[in-house]
C-alpha cells in the first residue's frame, strides 16, 4: 500500500514535466550566439570608425600617394633596410604628386607620409583578418543564428570590395597631372566606408534584442516617422558624399568668410569648367557652395524629423531623435567653423569624426521608430 503524497510534491513534478531541461538550453545556446556575435561586429564597428579617422586624417596630411602599388600580401611588410626605403622613395618621385608639388622632399619628409598611408593599409588588412576568423570561426562552430550568414558574409564581400576600390582612388592619383586622387573616386571611397558602418551598427541593433521581442516590436511600428528616419538616413548620406568632394579638392581651405562666399551669396565664376558636369565635382567654389546648402537643408528637415518624432509615444525614440538634432546642431557649427579657420587638420577631422557620430545616431533613430521599446505604464507614469 504506498502512502499518501503530498499535492504539492504533484504540483512540483508536473512543473518539471512542462519544462523541459533540452529547450533551456537550447535557447541558452541561442542567446550565446547571438550575443558573442554581436560582440565581435562592436569590435569591427569601432575599427570601421577608427578606419574612418585615419583615412581622413591620411587625406589632410597628403599620404594617400606614398605608396603607388597595391600589394596585398606583400605591402604588409614596410621597408625594413635603407635600400627599401631608397626603392619606395624612387617610386613615389615617379608620380606628379612630387614632381609638380613636392619636389626636393627629403627621405625623413617622405617616411612622415609613408607611414600614415601605410598605417591607413594595415588597418584595413586588421579588418579584414578581424571579420575572417570570427565569421569562419562562428561559422564551423555553428553558432550562426538562422538567416544570418548571408548578412554577415556580406559584410566581409562589402569590405573586400573597399580594398579594391580604395586602390581605385589612389591609381587615379599617380599619372597625368594629378596632385591628389580624384574626388568622385574619394567620395565612392568613403561613402562605401559609412555604408559597411552602417550596416554593422544596424546588425547590431537587431542582434541586440531577442527574435520574438524583434517581432512583437515591429507590429508597433511608427510607418510615418520610420519613413522620416529613412529620408534623414539618405539625405545625410548624400551630405557625406559632398563633404568627401570638398575634401578631395581642398574646397574646404577656400572661401573661408560665412555666411557668404567671396562676399556673395553664390561663390563667383562657378562655371569655368569645360565640360559643364566637371564643375559639380571639380570647382571649389561650387563644390563648396553644395555642400552648405546642403547642410542647411539637412538641417531644417532634421527639425521636421524632430518635431514628428516628439509626438511618439515611446520616450527611448523620442530621446534617440533628441540625440539626432542635438549633434546635427554640432555638426552644423564644426563644420562652419572648419570652413572659417580655412580646414586645420585639428578641426577638420572633429568634423568628420561627427559625420560618424550623427550616422550612427540617425539609424539608431530610425531603428527605434521601427523597432520601438514599449514603456510599461508605471515607466511611462
Amino acid at each position: 500500500m504506498s502512502g499518501k503524497r503530498s499535492i504539492f510534491e504533484e504540483v512540483e513534478s508536473r512543473d518539471a514535466v512542462a519544462e523541459p531541461q533540452g529547450g533551456l538550453i537550447d535557447k541558452a545556446a541561442r542567446r550565446g550566439a547571438r550575443g558573442a556575435i554581436r560582440i565581435w561586429l562592436m569590435v569591427l564597428f569601432a575599427l570601421v570608425m577608427v578606419m574612418i579617422a585615419v583615412g581622413g586624417l591620411t587625406r589632410l596630411t597628403d599620404s594617400g600617394l606614398s605608396i603607388t602599388e597595391w600589394a596585398p600580401i606583400k605591402g604588409a611588410i614596410p621597408p625594413l633596410s635603407t635600400e627599401d626605403w631608397q626603392r619606395e622613395f624612387d617610386a613615389y618621385r615617379q608620380i606628379p604628386e612630387y614632381q609638380l608639388q613636392n619636389k626636393g622632399m627629403s627621405l625623413s619628409e617622405f617616411q612622415f607620409i609613408y607611414w600614415w598611408e601605410w598605417g591607413h593599409r594595415q588597418l584595413g588588412r586588421v579588418i579584414g583578418l578581424v571579420w575572417a576568423l570570427g565569421f569562419f570561426g562562428f561559422l564551423v562552430a555553428r553558432k550562426i543564428p538562422v538567416g544570418w550568414t548571408g548578412r554577415l558574409l556580406f559584410l566581409g564581400a562589402l569590405g573586400g570590395a573597399q580594398g579594391a576600390i580604395g586602390w581605385w582612388m589612389v591609381a587615379s592619383g599617380l599619372e597625368g597631372e594629378m596632385l591628389d586622387v580624384a574626388s568622385y573616386r574619394l567620395a565612392t571611397h568613403l561613402g562605401l566606408a559609412f555604408v559597411i558602418l552602417g550596416f554593422i551598427a544596424w546588425y547590431v541593433f537587431l542582434l541586440g534584442r531577442q527574435e520574438r521581442d524583434l517581432m512583437q516590436a515591429r507590429r508597433g511600428r511608427e510607418a510615418k516617422l520610420f519613413g522620416m528616419g529613412t529620408g534623414l538616413m539618405h539625405f545625410a548620406f548624400l551630405q557625406i558624399l559632398l563633404g568627401a568632394l570638398v575634401a578631395g579638392i581642398d574646397a574646404g581651405r577656400n572661401y573661408v568668410d560665412w555666411p557668404l562666399m567671396a562676399g556673395g551669396f553664390f561663390p563667383p565664376e562657378p562655371f569655368q569648367l569645360d565640360p559643364l558636369w566637371r564643375n559639380f565635382f571639380e570647382d571649389d567654389g561650387l563644390v563648396q557652395f553644395m555642400h552648405r546648402m546642403a547642410g542647411y537643408f539637412l538641417f531644417i528637415f532634421g527639425i521636421v524629423v524632430w518635431l514628428r518624432a516628439r509626438r511618439s509615444p515611446n520616450g527611448v525614440t523620442r530621446f534617440a531623435f533628441n540625440a539626432v538634432l542635438a549633434m546635427m546642431l554640432v555638426q552644423m557649427v564644426l563644420g562652419i567653423v572648419t570652413v572659417m579657420y580655412s580646414a586645420p587638420w585639428q578641426i577638420a577631422i572633429l568634423h568628420q569624426v561627427g559625420a560618424v557620430v550623427l550616422w550612427v545616431l540617425i539609424l539608431r533613430a530610425r531603428f527605434l521608430a521601427g523597432y520601438p521599446v514599449f514603456a510599461s505604464l508605471r515607466g511611462a507614469a
